[in-house]
C-alpha cells in the first residue's frame, strides 16, 4: 500500500526546525509533542535530529546518540520516519543553525484541521498556502501598532 494511502485523508503539513544552543536538549520539549500526538492533534510524520559543527557542517544525530545521560528518552520516536527528509533537509536546515548547536526537525500533520479540510474539499475548495508567522514578528508588529496609538 503506498504511504499516501495508507495516511488517508491528511490535515496540512507542517515543519518546525527547533536549535538547541552549544547542544543543551533537556527533553521537556519532547513530552508536549507526546502530548500532542496522545491527544490527536498532530501526527508526527518524520523527526530528525542534527548537529552543525563549529566548521560549519551539519549531520543527522541518530536518537541513540542522544540519550547518554539516562535522563532523556527518545525511544518513543524511534522509526518516526516517512522518509521524506533527506541529507539535503538536514542542509537546508542546518543553515538557520549556529555553529556547535543541534537541531530537531519536525514534519507533522494538523490532524485537527483534516476534519475542516475534508469539508472544504466536499466543496471543491483547494488549500493553496500555507504558512506560520514567527512570534517576533507578531510581538514586532504589536510593538509597532502600540507605538502608533
Amino acid at each position: 500500500m503506498a504511504v499516501a494511502e495508507e495516511l488517508g485523508v491528511l490535515g496540512p503539513i507542517a515543519y518546525v526546525i527547533v536549535e538547541f544552543p552549544a547542544n543543551t536538549m533537556t527533553g521537556e520539549g519532547l513530552v508536549e509533542l507526546v502530548d500532542l500526538v496522545d491527544r490527536g492533534l498532530i501526527r508526527v510524520i518524520d523527526l530528525a535530529f542534527i548537529s552543525k559543527g563549529a566548521d560549519g557542517t551539519v549531520a543527522a544525530i541518530d536518537l541513540q546518540d542522544l540519550d547518554n545521560d539516562g535522563q532523556l528518552d527518545l525511544t518513543i520516536f524511534e522509526g518516526a520516519s516517512s522518509g521524506l527528509l533527506d541529507e539535503e533537509d538536514f542542509a537546508d536546515s542546518g543553515a538557520v543553525l549556529s555553529p556547535g548547536s543541534s537541531a530537531a526537525v519536525l514534519l507533522y500533520e494538523n490532524r485537527w484541521a483534516a476534519p475542516f479540510v475534508t469539508a472544504l474539499r466536499g466543496g471543491g475548495a483547494q488549500l493553496v498556502a500555507a504558512g506560520f508567522i514567527t512570534q517576533d514578528d507578531i510581538a514586532a508588529s504589536l510593538d509597532a501598532v502600540d507605538s502608533k496609538s
